[in-house]
């Protein structure tokens, strides 16, 4: 009988340069679902991303550690315990300016795929 679960023992990680960790559990990289991405990250202190404009909702839950979201033209800063979501089709630019890494889930619908998160150059 074929299984109905699936259990993540091998994240895929994915390659970074700028010191984050991206350990992907389900989504495009990892078992090819396009539908949905759960990933774990870490990000080191002063990291930053250029603002995008993503064609997918971003959900973001706070482990550990602060994070600064840039939405349109409003800041808004979580910590440890506390939840966004950030609706497709939204500008927004992601960065950790403390003094400690941060610790985070991310739950994109439909999966986070480079072709869709629309990055503006830095």
């Amino acid at each position: 009988m074929k299984k109905k679960y699936t259990i993540q023992k091998s994240p895929f990680v994915v390659p970074t340069t700028d010191g984050k960790l991206i350990e992907e559990h389900f989504g495009n990289a990892t078992d090819g679902n396009s539908q949905i991405s759960i990933a774990h990250m870490v990000v080191p202190s002063g990291w930053s991303e250029p603002f995008q404009t993503p064609l997918f909702d971003e959900y973001t839950y706070i482990i550990k550690g602060k994070k600064q979201f840039i939405i349109e033209d409003e800041t808004v800063v979580l910590k440890a315990g506390e939840s966004i979501k950030i609706n497709k089709n939204t500008r927004v630019q992601y960065s950790n300016p403390f003094k400690e890494e941060c610790e985070y889930l991310a739950i994109c619908l439909p999966a986070f795929s480079i072709d869709l998160v629309n990055r503006e150059e830095s």
